[in-house]
């Protein structure tokens, strides 16, 4: 007979707060996800002071995406620098992280969130920008 050399091993539930903390979020986040633009503050790489643009979102539960039409663009290369960026979305002010979207899958999802948003308000074809843009997410903290 064969023993099994396995540890039986310990389930720990899942932490409720953190649970109830990001669906919380999530949900607040959701009054917003309809809004035509946020406002995306990030810090100037070379001047140190506030630079905020409006731009098009989309969003994904704790997650904003957007599409930078230039990889060069100074927002982009602002939050290369310092990732730790400022969302105003409506009246309210998020902090978050940035990051350009490296992931595939990942990838796809900022591409195919965006275009869905704003395809049918827009009177131009965005699917050759949204094929070239370069995916930008913000991870909103808690």
């Amino acid at each position: 007979m064969l023993k099994s050399s396995f540890a039986k091993a310990e389930v720990v539930p899942p932490d409720n707060t953190t649970f109830r903390k990001n669906n919380l979020m999530s949900s607040i986040l959701q009054q917003f996800a309809t809004d035509d633009f946020c406002y995306l503050t990030t810090t100037g790489r070379v001047t140190g002071q506030p630079h905020t643009i409006e731009i098009w979102f989309a969003l994904d539960r704790r997650t904003l995406y957007m599409l930078s039409g230039s990889h060069t663009s100074d927002w982009v290369k602002n939050l290369l620098r310092t990732p730790d960026v400022a969302v105003r979305l409506g009246e309210t002010t998020f902090v978050g992280r940035a990051r350009v979207v490296a992931q595939t899958t990942e990838d796809a999802l900022a591409r195919r969130l965006v275009i869905e948003k704003y395809q049918p308000r827009s009177s131009d074809d965005l699917s050759g920008w949204g094929r070239t843009a370069l995916p930008v997410a913000i991870d909103l903290a808690e």
